[in-house]
């Protein structure tokens, strides 16, 4: 199998597991790169955190944002609720819901945070591309 890489295709997947990923060729095996930062037993700051981060920035809703993600509002709640209280500053404000519906914005905190996590799975790919094609290249297609 001879795996090929032009320009910024990377066969390495760097966002969460129900978005597509990027591959060489249709069916080619897929690096998934899953950084987690734990805190004892809990997952601080994971891929399924910081795709609901990137979701509820998009829909302006923890509701909204649990539906694109195929996941359930006590569940997505909870992990907001895990990871701002493993953060100094909260990752995202709510409003309570009403007359108006409520809401939630990322903070400042939030954004970089996926900025941050973004830019250490981009940096962690670039830097391991040769091992990783390495390793595809040995798999059987």
């Amino acid at each position: 199998m001879q795996s090929e890489l032009r320009g910024s295709e990377i066969p390495v997947m760097t966002k969460s597991p129900r978005r597509p990923s990027v591959a060489t060729k249709p069916g080619a095996p897929v690096f998934r790169f899953r950084m987690r930062i734990t805190d004892g037993d809990a997952i601080a700051v994971g891929p399924g955190k910081i795709a609901l981060l990137e979701a509820i920035d998009k829909t302006g809703s923890i509701t909204a944002a649990a539906k694109t993600l195929d996941m359930s509002y006590r569940r997505a709640w909870l992990l907001l609720d895990d990871l701002n209280r493993s953060m100094r500053i909260p990752a995202i404000d709510t409003a309570q819901g009403g007359v108006k519906g409520g809401g939630s914005v990322l903070t400042d905190a939030g954004r970089e945070m996926i900025v941050l996590y973004r830019r250490i799975e981009q940096q962690a790919a670039s830097a391991c591309r040769r091992d990783i094609m390495q390793v595809m290249e040995m798999l059987v297609r």
